[in-house]
């Protein structure tokens, strides 16, 4: 029997909120973290400070979180703000709230 893995689709923004930065992971918390300390300094949300975890998604097979993503970065970035705004309206750093649930 083959384990199904599930997976989280996630958006990364700077202070200023300019840039967005739309990823999937099946280790929420890991990869935040890794954005968060700069773990690949040479990557796009090390370049551009990425570090505030503003969207997340949970889906019980990582295929349908990685559909998600490419549907999130076929849409404009007024769709990704669109959607931030509708989860989360005061665009808070979610990564506390992963680490005590």
């Amino acid at each position: 029997m083959i384990m199904q893995r599930g997976g989280c689709v996630y958006i990364m923004t700077n202070k200023e909120h300019t840039v967005l930065y739309t990823g999937v992971t099946s280790d929420i918390l890991g990869r935040v973290w890794d954005h968060k300390n700069k773990t690949y300094p040479k990557s796009f949300s090390a370049k551009y400070n990425c570090n505030k975890l503003v969207y997340y998604f949970s889906y019980a097979h990582i295929e349908e979180a990685i559909a998600e993503e490419k549907r999130i970065k076929d849409k404009s970035r007024q769709s990704k703000i669109d959607l931030i705004n509708y989860i989360n309206p005061d665009w808070n750093d979610l990564y506390n709230g992963l680490l005590n649930e």
